[in-house]
């Protein structure tokens, strides 16, 4: 049965429209590297369990802790209005849409504005990686305001963050996705790092440590490799953005 089983009931009358940053795994492990340095460096609390038709039939478990979790998990921290879905596993394009659809209801109940988080491929370079926001009609805007850029290109972001941003677009609920170039076959902390300072900072109104991040990019790639080569070998289309080019 599709549900969202909520562990810190206590947090949730304390959260005001709150903000939730997407984490699936994608190009670059972009949003996965970003949700996971939010959890680390907010020390947030573990708010549910995602319990939804799509989502992989699977326990993990977390080094030095003998305790079993869902793959799917949202975290907490009511001080910010901050909320992050993490997954430790690939969603399928196809099983997103059963994810969008479970997790709809619970958005609109706690008036969640969704952030979704995408790379883009691009060649490698020593420039600093290029973001820019798209977003529904209901929630641009705040794009805008937070000073992120408009893309440069017509596109398309598909997988399943592509799958759960259609859902928001076919049901008209406010929705948001950052784009960055980040590198197409390994993990690309300093895109997360982009990520994080010029598009969820803003967005949010909070201000993120990134030292860390920052410090052991070789550490965090070689932790996510494996998850990123097991995406790469799968027939299954991870998140991306992609340019449709002029005469698609």
């Amino acid at each position: 049965m599709a549900r969202i089983r909520v562990l810190a009931e206590e947090l949730t009358d304390e959260l005001e429209s709150p903000t939730l940053v997407e984490g699936l795994p994608g190009v670059g492990l972009v949003g996965k590297i970003a949700a996971d340095h939010l959890v680390s460096e907010f020390d947030m609390t573990h708010y549910a369990d995602v319990f939804c038709e799509g989502v992989p039939k699977v326990a993990v478990y977390m080094e030095d802790d003998p305790a079993l979790h869902p793959p799917v998990r949202l975290y907490a921290d009511a001080e910010r209005d901050l909320l992050v879905l993490q997954s430790d596993i690939p969603i399928r394009p196809e099983a997103a849409t059963e994810l969008a659809t479970c997790l709809g209801p619970w958005f609109e109940e706690l008036d969640v504005l969704p952030v979704f988080l995408s790379g883009i491929a691009r060649e490698k370079s020593e420039d600093v990686p290029a973001l820019y926001g798209v977003g529904t009609d209901g929630a641009a805007s705040r794009l805008e305001a937070a000073g992120i850029d408009r893309p440069t290109e017509t596109g398309l972001v598909s997988g399943p963050t592509g799958a759960l941003l259609s859902n928001a677009v076919s049901v008209g609920r406010p929705a948001l996705a950052l784009v960055v170039e980040s590198d197409p076959q390994f993990p690309d902390p300093e895109a997360a790092r982009v990520v994080i300072k010029h598009g969820i900072e803003p967005l949010v109104g909070i201000e993120v440590p990134v030292d860390d991040l920052v410090n052991s990019a070789t550490e965090i790639r070689q932790a996510k490799e494996q998850l990123a080569r097991r995406m790469q070998q799968s027939d299954e289309e991870s998140t991306q953005a992609r340019p449709l080019g002029m005469y698609q």
